[in-house]
């Protein structure tokens, strides 16, 4: 049964507003979302694995305030578990690894612990035909052509289900090839058996350069930004606030080797998207209107989709083609681990305040959100 908005209204209302904990999962942003929750005066929590627990204690100005051990992320739905969140008045940052360690559903379903952003937003960028009625759909963004399986006749791209940072990625020109890479990535332990139960999806290769674009969209600040309007209501204020480019293995590096793919095959070398960590970027300043535009078209949309829509951080995920137009593949629903780049400030947020990052953000919208007794707004 869903979570309702108004049901975690409640349990903000027996929150201690002066006593806000911000907690998320010790993974993927989560030291910036802990650092930024720090410097805006934040008490913190780290909900984190045995194995992973000493990482975040060895900086200290993410230290956590709080860690909570756990064997699984799934205990973060038991019961116990939550009301030892509630009872500390945490609010939960999510992020790409809690949506996929988790689950969307999960989260939206069975998780009564408040959220900042609306956790709708996550379910929607866990499906891929959900994200599809989104950009393209509702928002009339540009996005690569689908194809069933049987039908591919050119070079295209395979993903596997769900947010996996581009695990189980893979090229493939017509059907034959696509069970024979996945199988192959199978045999050399890429992927398992587990991950090719999920649907697949099938898209067009699309030739262009890899923008990630990091969007924040307040809905207490005027002071940056561009305002986004939409039926008659102020959505909030909706600013670019860094790019990034993925640094993919092995792919981005497979030219090295001067092999074809079939000797590539021959040596055992699979081409692969697994994202391993990321690359700053600056985008060539003309194409900000269009980044801008993508950037409403999508809240507006998700305004209808799932009232009041999104908020806070998000990403388009794109190509710009050659002709300098974009095509957008993906979208997350919250911060991004691109972001991590610029946990001193990025070239776009050095020019809000020296030093911003997403997740000071973050943490400052909320503290916002309790001065102006609107924390409801902003968190589900």
């Amino acid at each position: 049964m869903v979570v309702e908005r108004d049901d975690i209204s409640e349990i903000l209302k027996d929150y201690d507003k002066s006593e806000i904990t911000i907690g998320t999962i010790g993974s993927h942003s989560a030291l910036q979302i802990l650092s930024g929750a720090k410097k805006e005066g934040f008490k913190t929590l780290n909900m984190v694995t045995k194995e992973r627990k000493e990482v975040y204690n060895a900086y200290p100005l993410a230290r956590p305030d709080y860690s909570l051990e756990v064997k699984s992320y799934k205990e973060i739905l038991d019961k116990d578990f939550q009301l030892k969140l509630t009872e500390k008045n945490v609010v939960i940052i999510p992020h790409g690894s809690f949506v996929e360690y988790v689950g969307a559903e999960n989260i939206l379903n069975d998780f009564h612990v408040p959220i900042f952003g609306n956790r709708e937003s996550l379910v929607w960028e866990a499906d891929r035909s959900k994200q599809r009625e989104w950009l393209e759909g509702k928002a009339g963004l540009k996005m690569p052509r689908e194809f069933k399986i049987d039908e591919i006749n050119n070079l295209s791209i395979v993903k596997l289900h769900g947010a996996k940072g581009g695990k189980g990625f893979a090229r493939a020109r017509n059907p034959k090839e696509v069970s024979e890479s996945l199988e192959y990535m199978k045999e050399k332990g890429l992927i398992s058996e587990e991950d090719l139960q999920g649907d697949l999806t099938v898209q067009e290769y699309i030739d262009g350069a890899r923008y990630y674009l990091h969007y924040f969209l307040s809905k207490f600040s005027d002071d940056f930004g561009v305002p986004v309007y939409h039926r008659g209501r102020r959505l909030g204020n909706l600013l670019l606030s860094s790019i990034d480019r993925r640094d993919e293995t092995n792919i981005d590096d497979i030219h090295r080797t001067g092999l074809n793919p079939e000797e590539l095959k021959e040596v055992g070398i699979v081409p692969t998207y697994t994202v391993a960590g990321n690359i700053p970027l600056v985008a060539r300043e003309s194409l900000l209107p269009k980044i801008y535009k993508m950037g409403e078209k999508t809240v507006e949309a998700s305004d209808d989709l799932f009232p009041p829509g999104i908020n806070g951080p998000f990403c388009l995920e794109t190509f710009c083609r050659p002709n300098l137009d974009f095509v957008v593949f993906e979208i997350s629903g919250r911060i991004v681990a691109g972001t991590n780049l610029y946990i001193s400030g990025s070239p776009y947020l050095d020019m809000v305040e020296e030093g911003l990052s997403t997740g000071r953000l973050i943490a400052r919208e909320i503290k916002k959100g309790i001065e102006k007794d609107k924390l409801d707004e902003i968190i589900y």
